[in-house]
């Protein structure tokens, strides 16, 4: 069944991802209209979840947040399908790195870099930044269920060079390379909900106390390698910025938990400057209500 599900979507995905930008975009609203007004996807935990982290805004401003966000959302997922076709020379106008030399600063020190970055604005598109890095880059990821999607994601986020380990594997990997004297651009999306533990970090995140991923942060202070965040702004429609903000090049000497934090400060200064580009469909939020007496 899952290779006759690929069979049957794969043509589907392939033909939309050759048309036009403007053709895309026209879809992209006539998916809008489906997904919002009339199956409502996730459309309870979209709202709960703006409310929760925008108390002070009126029913009016969540519902334009929300439909804003619906939009955004749509033209994110057809632009994924647009990567399968789409040209390095068209990705690289339209995905724009601001600060290269930032890169090449953190390259120069010969160590595998750490890169935080959030369910913010394109960060599908930032595959592109591969383009001009010298280390490989190696990305982890949730395995999708079906084995052939699974590939084709795979193949997706692969394409220019870069590596994908999945979640399971991926400290086993780090070490390897590590061992092996190999540098790599260490990718964590970094505002995942962590399963709960009695030794999870709760720190506060859009005026939430919640459980925080610290797997970025760990890693770097195990191997002191230098990491940042990758900061990616929606410039219009189709197209995005995005600059490296070194968080520490020496995290073995940062206090514990100090750069987890700065990630969520950063995050958070970006989602409530242009709230709709983050991806409120995600439950960040889930284990609120399971939080020890802020335990840190």
């Amino acid at each position: 069944m899952q290779f006759i599900a690929y069979i049957l979507i794969y043509p589907i995905l392939w033909i939309i991802s050759i048309m036009p930008f403007r053709i895309l975009y026209a879809i992209s609203d006539g998916v809008y209209l489906l997904l919002y007004y009339v199956i409502g996807y996730r459309k309870n935990i979209v709202r709960d979840n703006i409310k929760l982290v925008f108390p002070e805004k009126s029913d009016q401003e969540i519902k334009s947040i929300t439909k804003k966000f619906y939009h955004h959302m749509c033209d994110m997922f057809l632009e994924m399908i647009k990567t399968l076709t789409v040209s390095k020379k068209e990705l690289s106008k339209r995905f724009v790195l601001k600060n290269l030399e930032t890169l090449k600063e953190l390259e120069a020190t010969e160590k595998s870099i750490v890169v935080m970055y959030g369910h913010y604005a394109s960060y599908e598109w930032s595959i592109i930044l591969q383009s001009y890095a010298t280390n490989k880059a190696l990305g982890i990821y949730k395995r999708i269920a079906n084995k052939y999607f699974d590939r084709l994601v795979r193949r997706i986020r692969s394409k220019y060079n870069s590596v994908l380990v999945d979640s399971k594997r991926a400290l086993c990997r780090i070490e390897e390379l590590h061992d092996n004297g190999e540098t790599r651009l260490i990718a964590f999306i970094s505002d995942q909900s962590p399963k709960l533990k009695p030794n999870n970090y709760w720190g506060e995140f859009m005026g939430v106390t919640i459980p925080c991923f610290i797997g970025a942060e760990l890693t770097a202070k195990k191997y002191n390698y230098p990491i940042t965040y990758l900061k990616i702004d929606k410039v219009k429609r189709g197209y995005y910025e995005s600059e490296f903000i070194i968080l520490s090049k020496d995290p073995k000497t940062v206090k514990d938990f100090e750069i987890t934090e700065q990630f969520n400060r950063i995050l958070e200064s970006q989602i409530r400057q242009a709230p709709e580009y983050y991806l409120w469909t995600h439950k960040r939020w889930k284990h609120r209500h399971e939080a020890p007496a802020l335990k840190k």
